[in-house]
């Protein structure tokens, strides 16, 4: 090996221990190739060798421990099938235990030595009074003088078999990682923290890190590299978020929505059926300062189930028509796009605003003229499914593209909306009914601005929450009955998983059933929806209900989002316990709706463990969405927010969002600082983090542009 090239360069082949066979293993298993690369696959845990126990005070069956003293003798004894096991007995000034090998018996024989001093490590076993330790760790005691290794604290990694079978098991990468290291100058690490900012922040070197992550001699350096390297993490997260954000705002022009016109005055003095909100008021107020700024907007903006997000969705596109230009809203389904263009579409026809809509559903003759009135201007505003971002689809002047229920669709399917005017940038409004913990939203939102409703309208009736376990079942099914006498309606619903899809079939369709016993038709109507139906029969069953037509509508989690049927005021939840919080919370805003009070009802079997018990006992204390969405965080962890993922957010080795949020705070406190400070980055302490984001960048796609 050539001293002068930096061993974090070099391919894993060429290391000692490593050799090509296992290096491919690696490449495979743990997608590592080069030496910085299996130096940040960081340990697990860690196995506290700094303490030696006495045989005399061994007690408990099932604890890790280690023992220094002497091997006394080895004995090899036969047992069924001609097996052998290696059989120890070991000593130490306090006593004896028994140390027992099934496996490698033979081998083990020839290399352990009677009459010498070894370390032990190993897990207690107490059977009929007498202790033993079943294939223990096995390290002569002269071995580690002779290295000058001192007690340590030994890190255990994630494995696979097949990297235990070809000894790149924890102790295999130890002795890998020991060598590596041994070898490493400090001129080979890139520092990437600045020196102020470590100083003000009392963190070690990322070259002392990298050491004391992996072999720590005590408590305080296991917990000063754990601290640094979480900080860096994210600290990068946030730099390069914010740093998309920076640009963006830089390099983009937006549509100047410089006016507030006639349409959204008439609307807001005449228009309004209701009194906005404070927190309505707020957000429209921001998003009205973005758009006339020039600066192309990127916003997120959430708001619990009834909080009154379209009607801010529609006034920001009101803003669009009196500055010349066109607006659009993409929905995730066919059935709430249709709720968007009929709820549009009455605010939109007092003004003499064009609504247009779009779906897969629109064929023929009909789409050719929306697409032709689309491209001439002659459509105001667009709504529809995914098909808006298809190549045929022409606007003449896009101003704003408004995306429902983000969490719906991937990054690539809203850079091609993005790309819709190709004179100026279109301002992207994002809206989600999905609270996001904030520090969920630093992350995965990290550039983009955020406007949050946080009110909900005056006299909206709380829904009332009850757990009621199966054995309530009539007291249920009279309460049922006497709502659809008073003229509601009502969800029943099952969970559907992919892993059990058949079973939760049959749960449904043995639901449906059962229901059918306690309201016989013709009496009752119930209609049914789950995934795997066509979509004209969904939209059939969703239909009768939407119209009251059936009374009782059985289904899936597909009734999850943006379903509107004001008359519904039950939510029948089964099986609550397989449900998430997130999921449970977006079901019940499904009732509520109207002005009756409605209820939600969640249905579990006797059994529950800790965690359903804690999510149930949330979702009957709370219907603060916000909240909920911190108490599913915290029980669930960040999970995958599917679509949202820009590249590396979720790629983070050490920190967690959930548990290190302090960290997370700090990190984006000194990021923005920075980049207030120094943009560019040119000033001469900054030079390692550029350095750094350069040599990362080849790994990194920064979204930053896109919403």
């Amino acid at each position: 090996m050539d001293n002068k090239s930096n061993i974090l360069d070099i391919t894993l082949e060429y290391i000692k221990g490593v050799g090509p066979a296992k290096a491919e293993l690696l490449k495979k298993e743990l997608k590592v190739f080069r030496v910085r690369d299996l130096l940040t696959i960081y340990p697990f845990r860690y196995v506290d060798r700094t303490k030696f126990h006495l045989i005399k005070d061994l007690k408990s069956d099932g604890d890790t421990v280690q023992l220094k003293g002497k091997l006394v003798s080895l004995e090899k004894i036969k047992g069924k099938n001609n097996r052998f096991r290696l059989q120890g007995l070991f000593k130490d000034s306090s006593g004896f235990i028994e140390l027992i090998w099934f496996q490698g018996a033979k081998w083990l024989g020839n290399v352990l030595k009677e009459d010498h001093e070894y370390v032990v490590y190993g897990k207690l076993t107490i059977y009929k009074g007498k202790k033993n330790i079943a294939h223990p760790e096995m390290e002569l005691l002269s071995d580690r003088a002779k290295d000058n290794l001192q007690p340590t604290f030994d890190p255990v990694y994630s494995s696979t078999e097949k990297l235990d079978s070809r000894g790149l098991d924890s102790k295999g990468r130890r002795g890998i990682l020991k060598f590596i290291l041994g070898k490493i100058r400090e001129e080979d690490v890139l520092e990437n923290i600045p020196d102020y900012l470590r100083t003000q922040l009392k963190l070690c070197t990322k070259f002392q890190a990298l050491h004391w992550i992996h072999f720590p001699k005590n408590a305080s350096e296991k917990e000063l590299a754990t601290n640094r390297l979480k900080f860096e993490e994210l600290f990068y997260l946030q730099l390069r978020l914010l740093l998309g954000k920076e640009t963006r705002k830089k390099k983009l022009k937006g549509a100047d929505f410089n006016v507030v016109g006639d349409y959204f005055n008439t609307f807001y003095k005449e228009g309004l059926k209701f009194e906005l909100t404070g927190a309505q008021k707020r957000v429209i107020k921001e998003i009205r300062a973005n758009m006339g700024s020039g600066v192309h907007m990127n916003r997120l903006l959430q708001g619990d189930v009834g909080s009154g997000k379209t009607v801010v969705g529609f006034m920001s596109m009101l803003l669009a028509k009196d500055n010349g230009y066109q607006a659009c809203m993409m929905a995730p389904t066919e059935i709430l796009a249709q709720q968007h263009y009929a709820g549009i579409s009455e605010l939109a026809f007092p003004l003499g605003l064009k609504v247009g809509f779009l779906s897969g559903s629109v064929k023929g003759k009909k789409r050719q003229t929306v697409l032709e009135n689309l491209k001439l201007g002659e459509i105001d505003i667009l709504i529809g499914t995914h098909a808006l971002i298809e190549d045929p689809v022409v606007f003449k002047n896009l101003g704003l593209a408004i995306i429902d229920e983000q969490h719906r669709f991937g990054v690539a399917q809203r850079a091609k909306l993005w790309k819709k005017n190709t004179k100026v940038a279109p301002h992207v409004l994002v809206m989600t009914a999905t609270p996001i913990p904030r520090t969920l939203a630093m992350t995965v939102y990290g550039d983009l601005d955020v406007s949050i409703i946080d009110e909900m309208p005056p006299g909206r009736k709380l829904i009332q929450t009850v757990h009621q376990y199966e054995s309530a079942r009539p007291k249920v099914i009279n309460f049922m009955r006497s709502e659809i006498d008073k003229g509601r309606q009502i969800y029943v619903v099952f969970p559907l998983i992919e892993e059990s899809a058949k079973l939760d079939l049959k749960n449904l369709n043995d639901g449906y059933e059962r229901l059918l016993h306690f309201f016989p038709m013709p009496t009752y109507q119930m209609s049914i929806l789950h995934g795997r139906m066509k979509p004209k029969d969904k939209d059939f069953e969703m239909d009768r209900f939407v119209k009251g037509v059936t009374q009782i509508m059985v289904a899936t989690t597909v009734i999850e989002v943006g379903v509107n049927v004001p008359n519904a005021s039950v939510m029948i939840i089964e099986n609550t316990e397989r449900f998430g919080l997130s999921q449970l919370h977006q079901l019940r805003g499904r009732v509520g709706r109207g002005s009756d009070q409605s209820y939600c009802i969640l249905m579990t079997g006797d059994k529950l463990s800790k965690e359903s018990r804690e999510r149930i006992g949330t979702m009957v204390r709370t219907n603060n969405g916000f909240e909920i969405a911190e108490a599913d965080l915290r029980l669930r962890g960040p999970g995958d927010i599917e679509g949202t993922m820009q590249s590396g957010i979720m790629d983070l080795k050490l920190s967690s969002i959930v548990e290190d949020s302090g960290i997370l705070n700090a990190a984006r406190y000194y990021a923005q600082a920075i980049i207030e400070r120094d943009g560019d980055l040119q000033h001469a302490s900054n030079q390692c983090i550029k350095s750094f984001l350069q040599l990362s960048r080849s790994n990194v796609k920064i979204w930053g542009r896109i919403s």
